[in-house]
């Protein structure tokens, strides 16, 4: 029987002025070994054994159906006679080219599946970390005593943590490698993160995340290039759409350990006065295992060989490649299936100050240290804008700047306004309910009930006891207090103001003086206060916040199914175009939200459109930009980003209760700015990876 794979060569003529890895060096361009491996004239695989010619027959071969390695082997001529057509074709193009036709021979399977399970669970942790401050935000704020301030630095910390690590993770990966980098990445990530459940002071909390924040920040512009690599032409949006299906699953896991762990805030252990670790420490905790994971897959995993390609590490590249195709055949059950590329056309690269640097003469400690300065330099701020600012690549880093931008802006802007408003709308029902109590005189009385949502004007309580209770929402004005005595008070929001206070005992209380606002304290006595802040369990933990992040996460994932089965039909432009320019429609029905239920719909509405457009945003930016760049425009874009998403946060939030006409203005001109440019893009879906 013949073999099938006899006739699979590639033939390049001309000189070959590259370096080349491995035999023939004779023959231009990578070659496929012209004879098939040795075979005995009776012998049969295990997977052609009992088969004959005609059962290997193609199905689709009556309907006139082209086999798809018929398909495949049309394509590379065809691109092989583009090439050969372009007489000034670039060695880099060339590469592409070459690269291209070696990953449609490895094909796709179960090497690539394992790694889009281990970078997925890398980009769930950096859709775990956008929710974790939210989260434990109401728990930490009593277990620190926080300000509204201080509340408000530690919501964007993480964001401005990861805007840094985006910009230098980015550029780092395309000095050092993806899979070095990303390794570093999510160590940070979880070292500091760890160290943040721990830290029972507001400062460290603030630092620890700041740097869990860097750490993570390098996932998003690390992944994406890093698997891209790997995948072939007519797979690579499909498969880079169900990555970012992961994003979503970090955001329903994070929902549901908060449910099932921040509430239990009775569980936990201190150690004096001065330790405490309470169930939100311990979701912290939970938030690191994606992270913790994916670094152990990752110790499995090889570098990308394009990388490596692209840094003339050929032997290395030529192995890896090897390697991806006999772990995919033999899971197709096709182990005789033999890698046959012998070797790779590269560019020759002259040695670059980096690398010059690592074969210099000098001490280990000087050779150390003038390469982490040349790699400084390297992944400074000047050189990675620099490097996308170039005739080549100034509009579509432009282009792509105004769409991630924008992008970011409305969406986490709404992201942060649809809970803020939620919450707003909670808050008016709740103080229409108030009971308003006017000059009433109690006197001798006992109060062993609890108050709520209260108004108490003009009274006076005399000889009363006020003895293991609760006051939420509970405000005294203008009031009389003489002979009382507070025994065991738990309060929240409560307050007294312009009240005269004689010869009244508070005892074991967490009413502080700075409770009472312009009252007269007459021959008063606090013993016992109550030392910090203290967490009303069944109050500030509202199980609606943990409701809304959940279907809002689970909304996506129609818009993500779609996307990512529509990619390759439909285009990236299309996509993202439509998709923000339909999210901008969705906005203006914001107008016509008056309740909880609505508010929540929208979301839904928002975020399953919405994210079509991520998916297409973060396709295109990995197919426009060169290896050599790639991830460095990634980190470039992905840090605007997260400085949009700053920029929109902080804004919404401070037009909620004000008017929501600004925050459904702003979304919806942003977005609609951002699909007219998108509209202006190369459409790349049938690019070859560059």
């Amino acid at each position: 029987m013949a073999d099938p794979y006899q006739n699979n060569v590639y033939h390049q003529g001309g000189g070959d002025p590259y370096g080349t890895y491995g035999e023939g060096g004779d023959q231009g361009g990578y070659g496929y070994q012209g004879e098939s491996y040795p075979q005995e004239e009776d012998a049969a695989s295990d997977a052609t054994e009992g088969h004959d010619d005609e059962d290997q027959m193609y199905e689709g071969e009556y309907q006139g159906i082209p086999h798809p390695d018929e398909v495949k082997a049309a394509q590379r001529a065809a691109r092989a006679k583009a090439r050969q057509a372009q007489a000034g074709a670039t060695e880099l193009e060339e590469l592409a080219e070459q690269y291209e036709d070696i990953m449609e021979d490895c094909g796709h399977g179960r090497f690539q599946w394992t790694l889009f399970i281990v970078l997925g669970l890398a980009l769930m942790a950096d859709g775990v970390e956008c929710f974790v401050v939210g989260f434990v935000l109401p728990s930490a704020e009593k277990d620190m005593c926080l300000s509204n301030g201080e509340k408000g630095m530690l919501g964007l910390i993480v964001f401005l943590g990861m805007m840094v690590g985006a910009f230098i993770w980015g550029g780092m990966a395309d000095k050092l490698g993806r899979r070095k980098c990303l390794i570093w990445a999510l160590t940070v990530n979880c070292v500091f993160a760890f160290l943040s459940s721990f830290a029972q002071g507001y400062g460290f909390f603030l630092f620890f995340r700041l740097f869990s924040g860097i750490g993570i920040g390098g996932s998003v512009p690390i992944v994406y290039s890093y698997f891209s690599e790997f995948l072939q032409m007519d797979k690579r949006g499909e498969h880079l759409s169900w990555l970012c299906m992961f994003w979503m699953v970090g955001g329903i896991y994070a929902s549901f350990t908060a449910w099932g762990i921040i509430p239990r805030y009775g569980w936990g252990f201190s150690m004096g006065t001065e330790f405490q670790f309470h169930g939100w420490r311990v979701f912290v905790l939970v938030c690191a295992l994606p992270a913790i994971t994916s670094l152990v897959g990752l110790m499995f995993m090889p570098e990308s060989p394009r990388f490596l390609l692209e840094n003339a590490k050929h032997d290395e590249a030529w192995m890896i490649l090897k390697n991806v195709h006999d772990t995919n055949w033999r899971a197709k059950g096709q182990p005789e299936k033999v890698f046959q590329v012998t070797h790779i056309k590269a560019p020759k690269t002259n040695e670059d100050e980096f690398i010059e640097i690592q074969s210099a003469t000098g001490t280990a400690i000087q050779r150390w240290a003038v390469r982490t300065l040349t790699l400084c330099k390297l992944v400074g701020p000047k050189m990675n804008v620099a490097s996308l600012l170039g005739p080549e690549l100034r509009l579509s880093t432009l282009f792509m700047a105004i769409i991630w931008f924008t992008m970011a802006f409305s969406y986490y802007g709404l992201g942060v306004w649809f809970p803020d408003m939620i919450k707003y709308l909670q808050q008016e029902e709740y103080e229409s309910k108030v009971k308003v109590f006017h000059r009433e005189r109690v006197e001798r009385f006992h109060f062993n009930f609890s108050l709520e949502n209260q108004i108490h004007r003009e009274g006076e309580y005399i000889n009363d006891k006020f003895i293991n209770i609760e006051m939420k929402s509970v405000k005294f004005e203008d009031s009389l207090f003489e002979d009382c005595y507070f025994e065991d008070i738990k309060s929240t929001e409560t307050m007294f103001e312009n009240c005269t206070i004689r010869s009244t005992v508070f005892y074991n209380t967490d009413l502080y003086e700075e409770k009472f606002i312009d009252c007269k304290l007459e021959n008063t006595t606090f013993l016992h206060n109550k030392r910090g802040c203290h967490l009303d369990i069944d109050e500030e933990n509202d199980v609606l916040i943990y409701l809304v992040s959940f279907l809002g996460s689970l909304a996506v994932l129609p818009g993500n199914i779609i996307s990512a089965l529509f990619m390759e039909k439909i285009g990236r432009v299309k996509i993202i175009g439509l998709s923000m320019l339909i999210s901008a429609g969705c906005t203006f029905f914001l107008f016509l939200s008056f309740s909880q239920a609505a508010i929540i719909a929208w979301q839904c509405l928002f975020c399953g459109v919405s994210v079509a457009a991520w998916n297409g945003i973060e396709v295109i930016t990995v197919e426009l930009f060169p290896a050599s760049k790639r991830a460095t425009a990634f980190g470039v874009l992905n840090a605007l980003c997260k400085l949009a998403a700053i920029l929109g946060s902080s804004i919404f939030a401070s037009f909620v209760g004000v008017t929501k006409v600004v925050p459904i203005l702003l979304s919806c001109a942003a977005l609609v700015c951002g699909g007219l440019v998108a509209l202006k893009l190369p459409e790349t879906r049938e690019k070859i990876l560059q």
